[in-house]
């Protein structure tokens, strides 16, 4: 197949915001377990379904979006409505992933302190035993495609081991470094010289527009704050840096948004920790803990004009990374040292899945042989019954309430 046959392929550039949006908007709903579930929830709905990206596509973004700081989920689903609908589908594909949890825990802010105490309800336990069955069909689909041989697979239980002995952020930074060296040294064989287009409309300007405006942002927002003090900016400072250091995803985060709200006053620590369960129980990005905070903060802005501030900065970080690296990061993958080293960048991502299926996925959900045997029943579902994951999520919160029901 030719470049230009691969570049024409339906699915990516092809699509409207619109399109984008409805898809998104279901997932934000259902997308329980989060950033590697979610990453399993779009395999299945963008590269096994919807065949919007190929296995290839998916799995290079999602290696970089390992590299860079900000919600690794959230980035990815940036980086499918860049390619599927340019920049209206990647501001569609935030907001309609984002949205569903938003609201959910600005609802939880008017009542938090009810829903803390259910927190060990049986539908919700169902939810984490869904995301075990959503992690393990991410990593039975992409270990076939990505680590079909010996030296792939013995890479992919390399970076796992990785992932399990140093379960940091620098931990899985370390997995994927030795996956890219290890594919420039040993694994250029294996590379497919037919470069799959990511789709990327986009130009490098706007990219290094971007990535100007991010480090801009980053080194001027709190001198800025310093010359004009006042709560409106230090808010907006405090939840873009917080979105910008960070890496390893949500449950990273929160100790440094504990550490920005809490001292100052701004919130309680007991109201942080009410809505930290919270966050726990709600699909979609952990990031949108920053609209609960938002919503409930002390000082003014609070209510919704904090939480759309607080939401709008700590997500800001993730678009213009994505947005400003994407263009780069297609004509990167043309090189074939670079295609070497994503060989092996990838059959780490796969083991990093693995590490994570276990700990914490499995670890805070199979607790008895119910669980284990619900979780089978949604693997079978989601894997040889082709079931819609939105219908599993259900079905599991059902039956996980169901259980408790009969146990208790």
């Amino acid at each position: 197949m030719s470049e230009s046959e691969s570049s024409s392929k339906p699915g990516r550039g092809t699509g409207t915001a619109f399109e984008v949006l409805k898809v998104f908007l279901v997932l934000g709903c259902t997308s329980f377990g989060g950033p590697i579930a979610h990453l399993g929830y779009f395999r299945e709905e963008f590269v096994a379904r919807r065949k919007w990206l190929e296995e290839q596509v998916y799995a290079d973004l999602v290696a970089l979006c390992q590299f860079t700081p900000g919600p690794a989920s959230s980035k990815v689903g940036i980086g499918i409505g860049l390619s599927r609908a340019g920049l209206p589908g990647a501001l569609a594909a935030w907001v309609g992933f984002t949205t569903p949890s938003v609201l959910a825990l600005i609802l939880f802010a008017f009542g938090v302190d009810a829903f803390a105490k259910d927190l060990n309800a049986g539908w919700l336990h169902g939810l984490k035993v869904v995301a075990v069955a959503v992690v393990a069909q991410a990593v039975w689909g992409m270990a076939r495609n990505l680590t079909p041989d010996a030296q792939r697979f013995s890479l992919a239980v390399g970076a796992s081991v990785i992932a399990m002995l140093f379960p940091t952020a620098l931990g899985q930074v370390a997995a994927i470094l030795a996956g890219a060296v290890v594919g420039i040294l040993w694994l250029g064989a294996k590379v497919d010289d037919t470069h799959v287009d990511m789709g990327i409309s986009l130009g490098k300007t706007a990219g290094t527009l971007c990535l100007v405006l991010f480090f801009a942002l980053l080194i001027g927002l709190p001198i800025l704050g310093a010359v004009y003090p006042g709560q409106w900016l230090a808010l907006f400072d405090s939840f873009y840096r917080s979105g910008s250091l960070v890496f390893g995803g949500g449950h990273v985060v929160l100790p440094l948004l504990q550490s920005e709200v809490v001292p100052p006053g701004w919130v309680s620590n007991d109201a942080f920790l009410a809505g930290y369960g919270a966050a726990q129980a709600v699909p979609g990005p952990l990031f949108t803990f920053a609209a609960y905070l938002g919503f409930i903060m002390g000082p003014e802005p609070h209510g919704w004009a904090g939480a759309a501030l607080c939401t709008a900065a700590i997500f800001l970080p993730a678009f213009l990374l994505t947005i400003g690296v994407l263009p780069f990061w297609d004509d990167l993958r043309r090189f074939r040292a670079v295609r070497a080293a994503l060989v092996g960048v990838n059959a780490a991502v796969v083991g990093l899945l693995l590490a994570a299926l276990y700990y914490p996925v499995w670890t805070s959900a199979i607790k008895a042989p119910p669980d284990f045997a619900l979780g089978l029943a949604a693997f079978a579902l989601l894997v040889f019954w082709k079931t819609p994951p939105w219908l599993v999520v259900i079905l599991s919160a059902v039956a996980g309430w169901g259980l408790q029901r009969i146990l208790h």
